[in-house]
């Protein structure tokens, strides 16, 4: 992807805090067929110093007949994104030389893909990953709450994915190519609730990328 450096992110703790809060990723594939691509929820591992992405796909996809093992893959993960109106610019009263933008958080993730269709993965796997979602609720559901043949059946409808991560490459386009001022007003846009692009979380990231560019 286009990466100017204002924009380019690459502390691993921030990159995969991504991975954490928007775990939906979009596999994508390059095959004899063409591009393909699946939304996933993933969850990241770490193995002797290798990041690895997990997820699972149903024995039906289309996509998994693309899926060889070795594969070379890419997998997309989108955070906070919002439209940003030159309104919001003190500089656009000055000069009225200014357009609208779009801010956005992404990270792209390349690997080479290992299939695990054996049960034991697959079970760890989709506790994993119902714990990691389910541990924020009051009564988190369990695996174990659903009936054993149950879970079996839908075990043997699906196969799962291992990612080794060869490269990874983080954007957070939050208007720190902005004069000061700019951000300011972009910042206060977003977090006007009166503001029909009202957006508090983008908002809070710009927030915070500002408040870095005025430290010392």
């Amino acid at each position: 992807m286009y990466l100017p450096e204002v924009f380019e992110e690459v502390r691993p703790e921030v990159l995969w805090d991504l991975v954490a809060r928007h775990p939906l990723g979009l596999l994508i594939t390059a095959g004899p067929e063409g591009p393909m691509a699946s939304p996933l929820p993933f969850l990241r591992k770490v193995q002797d110093d290798r990041s690895l992405l997990t997820a699972h796909l149903a024995r039906a996809n289309p996509h998994l007949a693309a899926l060889a093992e070795g594969a070379k893959v890419l997998v997309v993960f989108q955070g906070a994104e919002t439209y940003v109106s030159p309104g919001w610019y003190p500089s656009k009263a000055l000069t009225h030389r200014e357009v609208p933008t779009w801010n956005y958080e992404m990270l792209q993730a390349r690997g080479s893909l290992r299939l695990r269709p054996d049960r034991e993965w697959l079970a760890a796997h989709v506790a994993d990953l119902s714990a990691a979602q389910e541990s924020r609720r009051p009564t988190p559901w369990a695996v174990s709450d659903a009936p054993g043949d149950y879970i079996e059946a839908m075990l043997r409808g699906i196969v799962g994915l291992e990612i080794e991560i060869t490269e990874i490459r983080g954007k957070w386009k939050m208007s720190q190519n902005r004069k000061l001022e700019d951000m300011a007003g972009v910042v206060h846009g977003l977090t006007d609730p009166a503001d029909p692009h009202f957006n508090p979380a983008a908002g809070a990231i710009v927030a915070e990328r500002l408040a870095a560019r005025k430290e010392p």
